[in-house]
């Protein structure tokens, strides 16, 4: 009787596993893609001043769920800015920069509420370069936000970048220091 007891709940136990606790199947994941949109040209240089910019690599991306649409990370533009100081003469310290996005007539296009203004800063870390010398460049990560009544065809005309930084004269001083050896014995 004991054994018939002990088999009848063994018995149970493994029908509870197969049947009851089996695992089940896990929810699926959604894929997450990259939406890339090019910008073209990808690459400008201009000058501005004792400035020079060339921003390059750039490209606007967002992540879509792949399947309901969802967008999942809202629109990005990326790229790499190299400034240069092209001045002589002139020292300059770079404070920062803000991005715009200008629309067909001339007017920033702006941000969804939820979205930050999106800014070039100028990191002040082991490394990073925010004074520039005559003849000295600095390169820079651009990652900013950007807005998506933009990503529409024939809706944005031109990214601006207004960048601060404080000019300061570059000059090399001799000093003379008036000396005499042994001016006379005793």
């Amino acid at each position: 009787m004991l054994m018939r007891t002990g088999v009848m709940a063994v018995s149970a136990a493994l029908a509870a596993m197969v049947l009851g606790c089996s695992p089940q199947p896990g929810a699926t994941l959604a894929v997450v893609k990259d939406k890339i949109y090019s910008v073209t040209p990808d690459r400008m240089k201009v000058k501005a001043g004792i400035v020079s910019g060339e921003l390059t690599e750039m490209k606007v991306t967002e992540r879509i769920e792949e399947g309901s649409g969802r967008i999942t990370s809202p629109a990005k533009l990326s790229g790499k800015l190299v400034l240069k100081n092209v001045s002589a003469d002139q020292t300059l310290r770079l404070i920062g920069g803000k991005v715009l996005y200008i629309d067909l007539q001339g007017k920033p296009i702006k941000l969804e509420e939820n979205r930050t203004e999106p800014m070039l800063r100028i990191a002040s870390s082991y490394g990073s370069q925010e004074r520039l010398d005559p003849g000295q460049d600095s390169t820079q990560t651009l990652d900013a936000d950007f807005p998506a009544a933009a990503l529409g065809a024939k809706k944005l005309k031109e990214i601006r970048l207004e960048l601060s930084y404080i000019p300061s004269s570059f000059r090399e001083e001799a000093l003379n220091f008036n000396v005499s050896i042994g001016g006379g014995e005793k």
